[in-house]
């Protein structure tokens, strides 16, 4: 064994739960594949998973190119509700909350079409989106209001903020870029 080399710790439980305190009120519902003689049927979205109660007023898709990064964003008003379709996602969210319990710490969660997810984001939470597959990963979204285009719930940081304490893994020479739309 070399001297510099670190154990992993604990990452999932005996039923491959992952082991990870959730930032207070994000909540992460892993959904099975289904499958049938036909194909394959996944579920994206249930109301019993939703603790917001809250009804879906729209759905859209972002399509994030191979290596691409959209980070960061928040939202004050507007709740988002994700789901990853296709692809391979590493979600890293950040409570920035004043006053919440979890307030400074981040998650990062992987989410694709292999082990699928949805995950709900209170506001507050910054979040941003890296695509680590080789294809492009398409995200669907369920926010709880519709994207006001006069005037939109939707606040910006760059990917290297020093006010968000946490660095993107970007290798060396990879294609990947920054993007604006998440």
């Amino acid at each position: 064994m070399f001297d510099t080399a670190q154990k992993d710790s604990q990452l999932v439980d005996r039923q491959w739960n992952v082991l990870q305190q959730p930032i207070d009120g994000v909540a992460i519902t892993e959904i099975r594949h289904v499958p049938r003689d036909h194909g394959v049927i996944t579920e994206m979205y249930r109301s019993e998973w939703d603790p917001t109660s809250l009804p879906v007023l729209q759905s859209y898709q972002s399509r994030l190119y191979p290596g691409a990064i959209g980070a960061w964003s928040c939202h004050q008003r507007s709740i988002d509700r994700l789901f990853v379709n296709s692809g391979h996602i590493k979600a890293v969210l950040f409570d920035g909350r004043e006053g919440s319990p979890t307030e400074g710490a981040i998650n990062e969660v992987h989410l694709g079409d292999r082990r699928p997810a949805l995950v709900i984001l209170p506001t507050g939470i910054w979040h941003g989106l890296q695509n680590l597959g080789t294809d492009d990963a398409l995200v669907i979204n369920f926010p709880t209001l519709p994207y006001e285009y006069e005037d939109p719930d939707h606040w910006r940081l760059p990917m290297d903020t020093p006010q968000i304490p946490y660095e993107w893994n970007v290798a060396r020479g990879s294609r990947t870029r920054a993007i604006r739309d998440e």
